[in-house]
Protein backbone atom coordinates (compact mmCIF):
# COMPACT_ATOMS: atom_id res chain seq x y z
CA UNK A 1 0.00 0.00 0.00
CA UNK A 2 1.47 3.36 -1.02
CA UNK A 3 1.85 5.90 1.75
CA UNK A 4 0.75 9.00 -0.16
CA UNK A 5 -0.69 12.14 1.38
CA UNK A 6 -4.16 13.36 0.47
CA UNK A 7 -2.68 16.17 -1.66
CA UNK A 8 -0.40 13.72 -3.48
CA UNK A 9 -3.39 11.52 -4.19
CA UNK A 10 -5.29 14.58 -5.39
CA UNK A 11 -2.50 15.31 -7.88
CA UNK A 12 -2.49 11.75 -9.24
CA UNK A 13 -6.28 11.79 -9.56
CA UNK A 14 -6.24 15.16 -11.31
CA UNK A 15 -3.64 14.12 -13.89
CA UNK A 16 -5.44 10.82 -14.42
CA UNK A 17 -8.20 12.83 -16.12
CA UNK A 18 -5.65 13.83 -18.76
CA UNK A 19 -4.22 10.29 -19.12
CA UNK A 20 -0.98 11.53 -17.60
CA UNK A 21 0.80 9.29 -15.08
CA UNK A 22 3.23 11.08 -12.78
CA UNK A 23 6.84 10.20 -12.06
CA UNK A 24 8.41 11.12 -8.74
CA UNK A 25 9.61 14.57 -9.82
CA UNK A 26 6.17 15.29 -11.30
CA UNK A 27 4.57 14.32 -8.00
CA UNK A 28 6.70 16.93 -6.26
CA UNK A 29 6.27 19.63 -8.89
CA UNK A 30 2.54 19.12 -9.27
CA UNK A 31 1.73 18.60 -5.60
CA UNK A 32 -1.79 19.92 -5.22
CA UNK A 33 -2.39 22.86 -2.91
CA UNK A 34 -5.99 21.73 -2.56
CA UNK A 35 -7.39 18.44 -1.27
CA UNK A 36 -10.28 16.49 -2.68
CA UNK A 37 -12.33 15.82 0.41
CA UNK A 38 -15.73 15.32 -1.17
CA UNK A 39 -15.33 11.58 -1.40
CA UNK A 40 -13.45 8.86 0.44
CA UNK A 41 -9.77 8.81 -0.49
CA UNK A 42 -9.27 5.32 0.90
CA UNK A 43 -11.40 3.98 -1.94
CA UNK A 44 -8.85 5.26 -4.45
CA UNK A 45 -6.08 2.76 -5.16
CA UNK A 46 -2.93 4.31 -6.60
CA UNK A 47 -0.27 2.07 -8.16
CA UNK A 48 3.45 2.78 -8.49
CA UNK A 49 5.13 0.89 -11.32
CA UNK A 50 8.12 1.53 -13.59
CA UNK A 51 8.64 4.88 -11.88
CA UNK A 52 5.09 6.15 -12.46
CA UNK A 53 2.07 6.76 -10.23
CA UNK A 54 -1.39 6.09 -11.66
CA UNK A 55 -4.82 4.82 -10.71
CA UNK A 56 -5.32 1.09 -10.48
CA UNK A 57 -6.28 -0.44 -13.81
CA UNK A 58 -4.60 2.29 -15.87
CA UNK A 59 -1.17 0.80 -16.40
CA UNK A 60 -1.48 1.52 -20.13
CA UNK A 61 -0.95 5.21 -19.40
CA UNK A 62 2.79 4.57 -19.02
CA UNK A 63 3.10 3.58 -22.67
CA UNK A 64 0.71 6.37 -23.73
CA UNK A 65 2.86 8.98 -22.01
CA UNK A 66 6.00 7.73 -23.78
CA UNK A 67 4.27 7.79 -27.18
CA UNK A 68 2.74 11.22 -26.60
CA UNK A 69 6.10 12.66 -25.62
CA UNK A 70 7.48 11.62 -29.01
CA UNK A 71 4.46 13.06 -30.80
CA UNK A 72 4.76 16.30 -28.82
CA UNK A 73 8.42 16.72 -29.81
CA UNK A 74 7.35 16.94 -33.47
CA UNK A 75 4.62 19.46 -32.70
CA UNK A 76 6.98 21.59 -30.61
CA UNK A 77 9.22 21.91 -33.69
CA UNK A 78 6.24 23.23 -35.66
CA UNK A 79 5.47 25.72 -32.89
CA UNK A 80 9.09 26.88 -32.75
CA UNK A 81 9.16 27.37 -36.52
CA UNK A 82 6.03 29.50 -36.26
CA UNK A 83 7.56 31.45 -33.38
CA UNK A 84 10.73 32.16 -35.38
CA UNK A 85 8.51 33.65 -38.07
CA UNK A 86 6.13 35.62 -35.87
CA UNK A 87 8.79 37.03 -33.54
CA UNK A 88 9.44 39.73 -36.15
CA UNK A 89 5.97 41.20 -35.58
CA UNK A 90 6.76 44.20 -33.34
CA UNK A 91 3.54 43.96 -31.33
CA UNK A 92 4.21 40.45 -30.04
CA UNK A 93 5.66 40.42 -26.53
CA UNK A 94 5.11 36.77 -25.62
CA UNK A 95 4.27 33.64 -27.58
CA UNK A 96 3.85 30.52 -25.47
CA UNK A 97 2.75 26.92 -25.90
CA UNK A 98 -0.25 25.99 -23.75
CA UNK A 99 -2.59 23.03 -23.33
CA UNK A 100 -1.58 19.39 -23.67
CA UNK A 101 1.49 20.21 -25.77
CA UNK A 102 2.97 22.24 -22.92
CA UNK A 103 2.91 18.99 -20.87
CA UNK A 104 4.29 16.94 -23.79
CA UNK A 105 0.98 15.09 -23.73
CA UNK A 106 -0.39 15.71 -27.23
CA UNK A 107 -2.18 13.06 -29.25
CA UNK A 108 -1.38 12.53 -32.93
CA UNK A 109 -4.50 14.38 -34.13
CA UNK A 110 -4.33 17.34 -31.74
CA UNK A 111 -3.63 20.96 -32.65
CA UNK A 112 -1.00 23.32 -31.23
CA UNK A 113 -2.43 25.70 -28.62
CA UNK A 114 -0.66 29.05 -28.35
CA UNK A 115 -1.04 32.12 -26.18
CA UNK A 116 0.08 35.52 -27.40
CA UNK A 117 0.67 38.62 -25.27
CA UNK A 118 0.89 41.88 -27.20
CA UNK A 119 2.29 45.34 -26.67
CA UNK A 120 -0.03 47.64 -24.75
CA UNK A 121 -2.72 49.09 -27.00
CA UNK A 122 -1.88 46.92 -30.01
CA UNK A 123 -3.67 43.60 -29.46
CA UNK A 124 -6.02 43.72 -32.44
CA UNK A 125 -3.59 45.22 -34.94
CA UNK A 126 -1.03 42.64 -33.85
CA UNK A 127 -3.60 39.87 -34.24
CA UNK A 128 -4.43 41.07 -37.76
CA UNK A 129 -0.74 41.22 -38.71
CA UNK A 130 -0.18 37.76 -37.24
CA UNK A 131 -2.92 36.16 -39.32
CA UNK A 132 -1.76 38.07 -42.39
CA UNK A 133 1.78 36.74 -42.01
CA UNK A 134 0.53 33.23 -41.29
CA UNK A 135 -1.54 33.37 -44.46
CA UNK A 136 1.33 34.67 -46.60
CA UNK A 137 3.69 31.92 -45.44
CA UNK A 138 1.06 29.17 -45.55
CA UNK A 139 1.22 28.19 -41.89
CA UNK A 140 -1.61 25.82 -40.94
CA UNK A 141 -4.14 27.40 -38.61
CA UNK A 142 -7.17 25.81 -37.04
CA UNK A 143 -10.43 27.49 -38.05
CA UNK A 144 -13.83 27.37 -36.31
CA UNK A 145 -15.58 23.99 -36.71
CA UNK A 146 -12.50 22.57 -38.43
CA UNK A 147 -12.62 18.79 -37.94
CA UNK A 148 -9.03 18.33 -39.09
CA UNK A 149 -6.94 20.02 -36.42
CA UNK A 150 -3.76 17.94 -36.63
CA UNK A 151 -0.58 20.05 -36.28
CA UNK A 152 -2.46 23.30 -36.91
CA UNK A 153 -1.87 26.39 -34.80
CA UNK A 154 -4.70 27.32 -32.46
CA UNK A 155 -4.18 30.91 -31.34
CA UNK A 156 -6.83 30.78 -28.64
CA UNK A 157 -5.54 33.23 -26.01
CA UNK A 158 -4.68 36.84 -26.78
CA UNK A 159 -3.78 39.25 -23.98
CA UNK A 160 -2.75 42.90 -23.99
CA UNK A 161 0.23 43.33 -21.65
CA UNK A 162 -1.87 45.73 -19.57
CA UNK A 163 -4.48 43.03 -18.89
CA UNK A 164 -2.62 39.90 -17.75
CA UNK A 165 -4.37 39.09 -14.47
CA UNK A 166 -6.76 36.14 -14.70
CA UNK A 167 -10.33 36.92 -13.50
CA UNK A 168 -11.11 35.66 -9.98
CA UNK A 169 -14.24 33.86 -11.15
CA UNK A 170 -12.12 31.65 -13.43
CA UNK A 171 -9.45 30.70 -10.91
CA UNK A 172 -9.44 26.98 -10.19
CA UNK A 173 -7.23 23.88 -10.34
CA UNK A 174 -7.53 23.69 -14.11
CA UNK A 175 -6.76 27.32 -15.05
CA UNK A 176 -3.94 27.46 -12.49
CA UNK A 177 -2.37 24.36 -14.04
CA UNK A 178 -2.78 25.74 -17.56
CA UNK A 179 -0.98 28.95 -16.60
CA UNK A 180 1.79 27.20 -14.65
CA UNK A 181 2.57 24.81 -17.51
CA UNK A 182 2.94 27.44 -20.28
CA UNK A 183 6.19 27.20 -22.23
CA UNK A 184 7.46 30.51 -23.68
CA UNK A 185 8.83 30.46 -27.24
CA UNK A 186 9.10 34.22 -27.71
CA UNK A 187 9.68 36.40 -24.65
CA UNK A 188 10.34 40.11 -25.07
CA UNK A 189 10.55 42.73 -22.31
CA UNK A 190 10.12 40.06 -19.60
CA UNK A 191 6.54 39.49 -20.75
CA UNK A 192 6.50 35.87 -19.51
CA UNK A 193 7.83 36.86 -16.09
CA UNK A 194 5.23 39.63 -15.84
CA UNK A 195 2.44 37.25 -16.82
CA UNK A 196 3.44 34.66 -14.22
CA UNK A 197 4.08 37.25 -11.50
CA UNK A 198 0.69 38.88 -11.96
CA UNK A 199 -0.94 35.46 -11.71
CA UNK A 200 0.97 34.18 -8.69
CA UNK A 201 -2.37 33.07 -7.25
CA UNK A 202 -1.68 29.83 -9.16
CA UNK A 203 0.57 28.82 -6.26
CA UNK A 204 -2.54 28.46 -4.09
CA UNK A 205 -3.48 25.51 -6.29
CA UNK A 206 -0.05 24.18 -7.35
CA UNK A 207 2.51 25.58 -4.87
CA UNK A 208 5.56 23.77 -6.30
CA UNK A 209 4.70 24.10 -9.98
CA UNK A 210 6.87 27.10 -10.78
CA UNK A 211 9.33 29.42 -9.10
CA UNK A 212 8.13 33.00 -9.29
CA UNK A 213 11.05 35.35 -8.88
CA UNK A 214 10.42 38.61 -7.08
CA UNK A 215 11.92 40.63 -9.90
CA UNK A 216 11.77 44.40 -10.03
CA UNK A 217 9.58 44.40 -13.11
CA UNK A 218 8.01 47.54 -14.47
CA UNK A 219 4.35 46.59 -14.70
CA UNK A 220 1.92 49.06 -16.22
CA UNK A 221 -1.74 48.13 -15.81
CA UNK A 222 -3.04 51.62 -16.50
CA UNK A 223 -5.92 52.13 -18.88
CA UNK A 224 -5.06 51.53 -22.52
CA UNK A 225 -5.34 54.52 -24.83
CA UNK A 226 -5.77 53.01 -28.25
CA UNK A 227 -5.18 54.65 -31.60
CA UNK A 228 -7.66 54.81 -34.45
CA UNK A 229 -6.06 51.90 -36.30
CA UNK A 230 -6.33 49.67 -33.23
CA UNK A 231 -9.96 50.66 -32.69
CA UNK A 232 -10.76 49.92 -36.32
CA UNK A 233 -8.97 46.55 -36.15
CA UNK A 234 -10.99 45.64 -33.07
CA UNK A 235 -14.33 46.63 -34.63
CA UNK A 236 -13.68 44.74 -37.87
CA UNK A 237 -12.55 41.55 -36.15
CA UNK A 238 -15.35 41.71 -33.58
CA UNK A 239 -17.91 42.06 -36.35
CA UNK A 240 -16.43 39.03 -38.13
CA UNK A 241 -16.47 36.93 -34.94
CA UNK A 242 -19.79 38.10 -33.52
CA UNK A 243 -21.94 35.35 -35.04
CA UNK A 244 -19.48 32.68 -33.87
CA UNK A 245 -19.14 33.81 -30.24
CA UNK A 246 -20.58 31.50 -27.55
CA UNK A 247 -18.84 31.95 -24.19
CA UNK A 248 -15.62 33.40 -25.59
CA UNK A 249 -14.33 36.54 -23.91
CA UNK A 250 -13.74 39.42 -26.35
CA UNK A 251 -12.68 42.88 -25.13
CA UNK A 252 -10.28 45.56 -26.46
CA UNK A 253 -7.52 44.05 -24.29
CA UNK A 254 -8.37 40.35 -24.25
CA UNK A 255 -9.55 37.57 -26.56
CA UNK A 256 -9.94 34.14 -24.99
CA UNK A 257 -11.44 31.49 -27.26
CA UNK A 258 -12.57 28.65 -25.01
CA UNK A 259 -16.11 27.68 -26.04
CA UNK A 260 -16.27 25.17 -23.19
CA UNK A 261 -15.75 25.90 -19.50
CA UNK A 262 -12.99 23.37 -18.93
CA UNK A 263 -12.53 24.49 -15.34
CA UNK A 264 -16.10 23.46 -14.54
CA UNK A 265 -15.81 20.26 -16.61
CA UNK A 266 -12.67 19.17 -14.75
CA UNK A 267 -14.12 20.00 -11.33
CA UNK A 268 -17.21 17.98 -12.21
CA UNK A 269 -15.03 15.03 -13.23
CA UNK A 270 -13.06 15.30 -10.01
CA UNK A 271 -16.27 15.14 -7.99
CA UNK A 272 -17.22 11.99 -9.89
CA UNK A 273 -13.81 10.30 -9.86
Amino acid sequence: MLNLSVKEKTSVIYHNIFDYPLNFSDLIKWLSGKSLDNYSMEKINIIHKNGFYFLEGREGLIYKRIVRKRISAKKIKIAKNAASLLTFIPGIRLMAVTGSLAMENSSEESDIDLMIVTKKGFLWTTRALTYLMIGIFGVGVRKPHDSNQKDKLCLNIWLDESDLIWPKKDRNLYTAHEIAQTVPLVNKCNAYEKFIYQNKWILDFWPNSIKIKNLKLKINNSRVRTGLLEQLAFKIQLKYMKSKITRELITPTRAVFHPQDWGEIIERKLRLT
